[in-house]
């Protein structure tokens, strides 16, 4: 009492020396300056997603493919190593969080360490993963073990790396710009995972196997299959394979690059000068972040889109290469797909600051519902499927930027809610990685095995009908109806334009407040 009583006294005393308004507009523009990011700052914020999206669209564009076709296991086999791997990878996320949030802080921060830690050992098992080791009864446990391996150090990066976007700035304004640029950079990385991997493995990909049913409906295809392995310019299997390696060793490369560019052009903050809360127990941090509603809601509603995004974009290679029969374009096809997003990202950023977050969301989200059903309606044509792909990759695009621009609303309006709990960005963050990941393993698994039941046939020419019906189903009716479930949710989500700028408002007074008492005591100690 005493102390806050000397520290108004002298407050008022300095106010008969020194004109207060000019302290506090000194004051203010001080904290303002503080937390502006400059551009360089941003890019190598937003350099460090690059890695996360480059990988993550290389796995799961191509991964169900390679396991099939390259590293020929049996669906039933792939599918089990794309949900455990998947699964792993969602339980990895929360208890990641969790570590991060106990975490101390170190002279480089409480983020960054996690990062730069996991890189090395992340590389070289995401290397591994597209090796097909030289025996056979132990390809699966190969596969698994090193996907499992990856996913969890490379959630030791990104849980870490997402929860960073509270601590570069306390400024609302600068958060988002951040996000705007880093959402551009991931899907930048998107382009070149899909890029690097599509293009380098496109140059080595092995013919197809005609099928006893091919033979007999046409026996020129055998006689030309024939004479193709005859020749001596022919693509073999082993080709592939190490098209693969050199594409993951490209890949590697780049996700070094993009961890040593955020960790020497980012600088973390630390905290407030409240202190952080006492930490808690794993399913009491569960408890904490599930038990707010507005974050809740906000991860079912991308729960059910990402699941929906997640089913397009693991089968959709396989979709264009078998049912489409564009086995020798549709790396080229998922590049304009990718490339269209970058493109709309721009788009897609003044859309929500013009009408709100929440109207970008449904009209991004619904943009891309026509071209679904359009690319399994029509029939089979290469220009119109690039036509459709590049109109399908502006609602990607808003997939790609929105979910990570609300996030830190929800932050926010649980930071003003609970203004005495602090200290628990990371498990917000790693909740919502979890969900999406863990819808991510469920779409992987079950399209994967729905493949076996229909009777996939590896590298066949030709497919059964009943498994160009399930990819039309896995990439057009399925993913339709859970985005439409999603936008249902996203109707009870509660933090609107007015919500969100009051709660800015209100984070920012609590701050000006806690920087005006720090500012007071310190120069009452300096006065005694």
């Amino acid at each position: 009492m005493a102390k806050g009583e000397g520290g108004e006294q002298y407050s008022n005393a300095s106010l008969l020396n020194k004109p207060g308004s000019s302290d506090g507009i000194k004051l203010a523009r001080n904290h303002e300056r503080r937390n502006r990011l400059s551009v360089c700052n941003k890019i190598c914020y937003a350099i460090g997603g690059a890695p996360y999206q480059i990988t993550g669209c290389a796995l799961g564009f191509f991964l169900q493919i390679y396991l099939l076709d390259v590293a020929q296991l049996d669906p039933f086999y792939a599918s089990i190593i794309l949900f455990v791997g998947r699964a792993w990878d969602a339980v990895t996320d929360p208890t990641v969080g969790f570590l991060v949030s106990r975490s101390p802080w170190t002279r480089f921060g409480r983020m960054l360490p996690w990062i730069m830690f996991s890189t090395p050992l992340a590389v070289l098992s995401y290397f591994l993963i597209w090796y097909v080791p030289p025996f056979e009864n132990g390809k699966v446990i190969w596969y698994l073990f090193f996907y499992c391996l990856f996913q969890s150090l490379q959630t030791c990066f990104h849980v870490p790396y997402s929860a960073l976007t509270m601590f570069i700035s306390s400024e609302q304004k600068e958060r988002d710009s951040a996000t705007a640029y880093r959402m551009m950079v991931e899907v930048l990385g998107t382009v070149l995972g899909t890029a690097i991997q599509g293009q380098i493995v496109g140059m080595a990909n092995a013919p197809c196997l005609p099928g006893p049913g091919d033979i007999l409906s046409d026996p020129s295809n055998f006689s030309q299959s024939a004479g193709l392995n005859d020749s001596k310019h022919v693509i073999s299997l082993e080709h592939t394979k190490a098209a693969y390696m050199i594409s993951s060793g490209v890949i590697c490369l780049i996700y070094i690059l993009c961890a040593i560019v955020l960790f020497f052009g980012v600088r973390e903050k630390k905290e407030s000068c409240r202190p952080r809360s006492e930490p808690m127990g794993f399913f009491q941090g569960i408890k904490l972040v599930m038990g707010h509603g507005p974050y809740a809601k906000l991860v079912m509603v991308f729960l059910f889109t990402s699941l929906a995004f997640m089913l397009l974009e693991g089968n959709f290679a396989l979709f264009c290469s078998s049912t489409l029969g564009f086995r020798n374009d549709f790396q080229n096809i998922l590049l304009v797909i990718m490339l269209s997003a970058t493109l709309a990202i721009p788009f897609w950023q003044w859309f929500l600051t013009r009408f709100g977050k929440k109207t970008a969301v449904y009209a991004g989200t619904l943009s891309v519902v026509p071209f679904m059903i359009l690319v399994v309606c029509l029939k089979s044509n290469l220009i119109v499927t690039y036509i459709v792909s590049f109109a399908a990759g502006v609602g990607v695009a808003a997939a790609f930027l929105l979910p990570w621009s609300m996030l830190p609303d929800v932050v926010d309006d649980f930071q003003v809610q609970n203004p005495e709990s602090t200290g628990h960005e990371a498990l917000f963050y790693s909740f919502y990685v979890f969900f999406t990941k863990f819808a991510s393993g469920i779409s992987l698994g079950i399209s994967t095995l729905s493949l076996d039941f229909a009777g996939y046939i590896s590298r066949g020419c030709t497919q059964p009908v009943e498994v160009d019906i399930t990819l039309k189903i896995l990439v057009s009716a399925a993913p339709v109806a859970l985005i439409i479930i999603g936008l249902i949710i996203l109707y009870f989500y509660p933090i609107d334009e007015e919500r969100r700028q009051g709660n800015r408002k209100l984070l920012q007074e609590q701050r000006d407040n806690e920087a005006d008492s720090e500012t007071d005591s310190t120069e009452l100690a300096n006065m005694i």
